[in-house]
């Protein structure tokens, strides 16, 4: 009888009995057809009237080797996450725009030790002055903080952040956690969230309803998705910079949500915009367009505070007119994806582009209504 047990790897081939079918591994029972891997072949099981020919030996597999491949290919383990806490967790910030300034601000005003990078590192100094730290990289970042924040301007900027060289993705491990609060498709949040998840760390999808005086203020409105404990271990941050939060399920919902807002976004402004002109044309006065409409159902926030900038033509950037743009047109492939005609979106869509076009979009995306008036 053969035994069980094994030093390397070795076949024999036997042309003495048919029954064995030619190809039999003797580093199996001879009593089951199981394998070591999937190079191993049986055909039959071994018999015990079988008299075995010379063997052929193979190369020896050292245990050192199978240990190694077997760590390399492996799942990383998944490590509980500490509740964040000011004076006691490190938090990265990746992207320091209109958004990002203000958001990591709030985080050092909560106590928060924070790292900062961004492309242009001269946007980063009023936080370095105000006590961040400043990072080499996006990689350096996570390397250094257990729970980095990433509030970029696009898909492309996401995932050059994030998988580029030197990017975020690369300094993760078990433990820490990657919070995307940038405004991106569902197959962009994904895609990120499997690197981040590869690479042994957590990851949530966080876009935010909001601009730069809900930034500033701590009272933006978060939509996350993704890993549920991520989003209870970093609470305190986002109670920080936020005034609710919102959990989803899973990665691609928070992001498909904050598109959908965006989109109702859009095609509110264009259709102001549309308003407060077509008023104007007809010999009405703008400010008595604003009021009655603050009084009545259509009432928003939105045309309270814009309407005025809009009637003198300042449109100091609270939240760009490209941004804008860009999420109608991720909102529009949304559509697309689940076969919805969106035209009134459509219109919007062509209307900003129209604003983008003419040199408007670094203004604030209340600026479209340049593109009606021509």
């Amino acid at each position: 009888m053969l035994s069980n047990t094994v030093a390397g790897k070795f076949a024999t081939s036997s042309r003495c009995n048919e029954r064995c079918n030619k190809v039999f591994l003797s580093g199996v029972s001879p009593f089951t057809t199981a394998a070591f891997n999937s190079n191993a072949v049986f055909v039959k099981p071994y018999s015990l009237n079988m008299k075995p020919c010379n063997p052929i030996i193979r190369p020896v597999v050292s245990a050192k080797a199978i240990h190694a491949s077997v760590l390399e290919n492996a799942p990383k383990m998944k490590v509980a996450l500490p509740i964040a806490a000011p004076g006691k967790t490190t938090v990265g910030f990746i992207g320091i725009g209109i958004m990002g300034l203000a958001m990591a601000r709030n985080l050092i005003k909560a106590g928060y030790d924070v790292i900062v990078w961004n492309r242009n590192t001269s946007k980063c100094a009023p936080l370095v002055e105000a006590g961040a730290k400043l990072a080499t990289s996006p990689r350096d970042v996570t390397s250094r903080a257990t729970y980095t924040f990433a509030m970029l301007s696009d898909p492309t900027a996401v995932l050059s952040a994030a998988l580029g060289p030197n990017g975020a993705v690369a300094g993760l491990s078990p433990g820490k956690g990657y919070i995307d609060v940038s405004t991106v498709d569902a197959a962009t949040s994904r895609q990120v969230g499997a690197a981040v998840s590869s690479a042994g760390g957590s990851f949530l999808e966080a876009p935010v309803s909001g601009s730069k005086g809900p930034a500033e203020q701590g009272t933006l409105i978060f939509l996350t998705a993704g890993d549920q404990e991520l989003y209870t271990a970093v609470e305190n941050p986002l109670k920080a910079m936020g005034k609710a939060a919102f959990f989803l399920g899973n990665a691609g919902a928070a992001a498909e949500m904050k598109l959908v807002v965006n989109m109702l976004m859009g095609g509110m402004m264009a259709c102001f915009s549309e308003s407060l002109v077509l008023a104007k044309k007809a010999g009405l006065e703008e400010k008595d367009l604003i009021d009655v409409i603050k009084l009545g159902a259509v009432a928003a926030p939105m045309f309270a505070l814009k309407g005025p900038t809009m009637v003198k033509g300042a449109y100091n950037p609270a939240f760009p007119c490209k941004h804008q743009h860009k999420d109608m047109r991720l909102a529009l492939e949304l559509g697309e994806k689940v076969k919805m005609d969106l035209p009134v979106a459509k219109a919007a869509h062509a209307l900003f582009s129209q604003a983008v076009e003419g040199g408007l979009g670094d203004l604030d995306f209340s600026a479209v209504i340049e593109a009606v008036k021509k």
